[in-house]
């Protein structure tokens, strides 16, 4: 059985022939993969997403589906106030999670008296003023109600 000898310039000439392969087949030509017609992209995109080219009857059934949609505008019969308990604003999440504790407001009644360096006569009044210097929150899920 003969043996096959491989010799330096061989070897060149085998990877020389598997580079030329292989940089052939990766190769394409521009009207091969954007050919030129007069379909526009609205068309191209329909039978795309069709798959069949069946673009006529899938604008209709999403015409249709657009026309079963309901309207966020008011109607007739209801309103948008209706949702709207319902709805998570910034405002009823910090209400809802974090009540205000209670900060009774205390009467004073302040009484005639003398005041200033030279002892002016101030009448008597009275004045509202909050219990807790600050408003207090409770944290959430802690019981504000009354034991």
């Amino acid at each position: 059985m003969p043996r096959l000898r491989l010799t330096n310039c061989g070897l060149k000439l085998g990877a020389y022939i598997v580079i030329s392969l292989i940089a052939s087949g990766c190769s394409t030509s521009k009207d091969e993969l954007l050919p030129h017609g007069d379909n526009t992209m609205t068309d191209v995109w329909d039978q795309g997403a069709s798959g069949s080219g069946n673009s006529t009857s899938n604008r209709q059934l999403l015409d249709a589906r657009q026309d079963l949609r309901r309207p966020l505008q008011p109607t007739q019969t209801g309103t948008l106030d209706d949702t709207a308990k319902f709805t998570r604003t910034a405002q009823n999440e910090i209400y809802s999670q974090f009540k205000r504790l209670p900060n009774p407001d205390l009467v004073m009644y302040v009484f005639p008296h003398l005041a200033g360096s030279d002892p002016a006569p101030i009448p008597g009044y009275t004045t509202v003023f909050p219990l807790y210097q600050r408003v207090q929150y409770a944290m959430p899920g802690e019981r504000t109600e009354a034991y």
